[in-house]
């Protein structure tokens, strides 16, 4: 019979390169004590490792560098998110990194929430949640608030035809016709860059 240890790392396992996580997300394999001694357990034999208060992930080590590499900002922002019951959106830098606009995560990270307002340090990234107000969380579709933030970090000037390309080729029908009510209520200028990406007409 399997022990809770053994359904964890099997779940971890399975789990996406750099994902991260709390006791909250295996509390349907077991008592929040027997998570707790687990996770104690794989973090001793550097199954896993510690990457901020309460929050794991498992080492992944890089051959060119000869080193371990930094956490994943975004899963440990999102392990908070789920172990506290915030909302989180990314900003800036981080939203641009996510919708593959740029290769470089952001030496510093902003989140909106609305959860408290605090700043963490991940690896060498310093995390900033800012306290936001609901409408600016309350997206139906948390890619089209990814979308939004983007632009919005990009700038109207600089939105050229591979951007419109990079956005498109992410968007299902159902995603475009979200995006653009979503988009509606925002920035002028986004709401027309918006319509642009959902255009058949542009290349």
């Amino acid at each position: 019979m399997k022990t809770v240890r053994d359904k964890m790392l099997a779940r971890i396992r399975k789990s996406p390169s750099g994902y991260a996580f709390s006791p909250k997300d295996f509390l349907d394999l077991g008592s929040r004590g027997s998570v707790d001694m687990a996770l104690s357990a794989l973090a001793r034999d550097c199954s896993i490792r510690r990457v901020y208060r309460g929050i794991y992930d498992v080492p992944r080590f890089s051959r060119a560098l000869n080193q371990q590499v930094s956490p994943n900002v975004e899963q440990v922002a999102q392990a908070l998110a789920r172990k506290h019951g915030w909302r989180l959106q990314a900003t800036g830098a981080m939203a641009a990194n996510l919708l593959g606009l740029s290769t470089q995560v952001p030496a510093r990270v902003v989140y909106l929430t609305d959860g408290p307002a605090k700043t963490i340090k991940v690896g060498n990234t310093t995390v900033q949640f800012r306290k936001a107000a609901l409408k600016d969380l309350n997206s139906d579709s948390p890619k089209s608030a990814l979308i939004i933030q983007a632009l919005k970090f990009i700038g109207k000037q600089h939105i050229d035809a591979s951007v419109l390309r990079q956005i498109r080729r992410i968007l299902s029908a159902r995603d475009q016709r979200q995006l653009l009510r979503d988009a509606r209520f925002g920035t002028d200028w986004i709401f027309e860059v918006c319509k642009r990406i959902c255009s058949q007409d542009n290349p």
